[in-house]
């Protein structure tokens, strides 16, 4: 028995590994190749480069177009997940609170969002009929509509890990309604609030089939749409794609980094009840 569950974790700690290979052997691989030169790049291999090409940088954030998707990116991303965490968390607080057949139906309705795929040309007919496609209004919309169904779901379980004696000692003291929320419960939210914040900003950073069927203008493209352009324009030049890149999952990174002791906090939240 000891035997077999020794081979286990013996294959276990292999796959891992090969797993963990798979994901840094690319991000190493852009690393190397955006401080190389033309020629070296052309072969995007793992060799260090003969010398270090750090202006590559400087050509690429040169570029005027670089600042504006960049902005772009922030603009939409921001805006789509403070709205998606606002409407998320205050419903997940109504569903959680008032465990009526109704509002069971309704979080039920919410959870089919996880898996129902996008009619795009529907969507497209009612963003034209509302005149806000090819606008940031439009996208910011779209985001927040495809992020609510998780993130109420992760709110609905650490809400519901809250007792309500919170809720009756602050409406004993005269605190109600939406006041409430903000003061007691929702400082409360804040392992599950970062842990739908990351998740939720690097969808949006990285998406890209809703600039490229609702923005159909170049100025209010993001990052990974001119990353896709600069795959046509720098085809010959990897080195600076490779720089593109590597401008463009900095960010998340970033945030990553500050935000991850939040993650695991936020994604078991509501697990385990005391």
């Amino acid at each position: 028995m000891k035997r077999k569950k020794k081979t286990l974790n013996i294959v276990i700690a292999v796959l891992l590994w090969i797993l963990s290979l798979v994901i840094i052997i690319p991000l190493v691989m852009i690393v190397l190749n955006s401080v190389k030169n033309v020629t070296e790049s052309a072969v995007m291999s793992l060799k260090l480069p003969t010398e270090y090409h750090f202006e590559n940088f400087r050509v690429v954030l040169e570029d005027p177009k670089m600042v504006r998707s960049f902005g772009n990116s922030v603009l939409i991303c921001v805006s789509s997940t403070v709205l998606t965490l606002l409407m998320s968390s205050l419903a997940a607080y109504v569903l959680v609170r008032n465990r009526s057949r109704s509002n069971r139906v309704i979080y039920i309705v919410m959870l089919l969002g996880l898996v129902a795929p996008i009619n795009y040309i529907a969507t497209v007919k009612v963003l034209q009929g509302l005149h806000i496609i090819n606008t940031y209004t439009g996208a910011i919309l779209l985001y927040t509509a495809q992020y609510i169904p998780f993130t109420v779901f992760i709110y609905y379980g650490f809400i519901g890990s809250i007792p309500r004696n919170l809720d009756e000692a602050a409406m004993i003291d005269g605190c109600r309604g939406i006041r409430l929320f903000f003061n007691i419960i929702f400082p409360l939210l804040k392992p599950v609030t970062m842990t739908a914040v990351i998740i939720n900003m690097l969808n949006c950073w990285n998406d890209f089939i809703v600039p490229l069927y609702f923005l159909n203008s170049s100025k209010k493209w993001g990052m990974i749409m001119l990353m896709y352009n600069y795959f046509s324009q720098f085809v010959s030049s990897w080195n600076l794609v490779c720089a593109v890149m590597l401008i463009n999952i900095a960010p998340i990174v970033i945030l990553y980094i500050f935000a991850q002791k939040y993650l695991i906090a936020g994604m078991t939240a509501g697990a385990v009840k005391g």
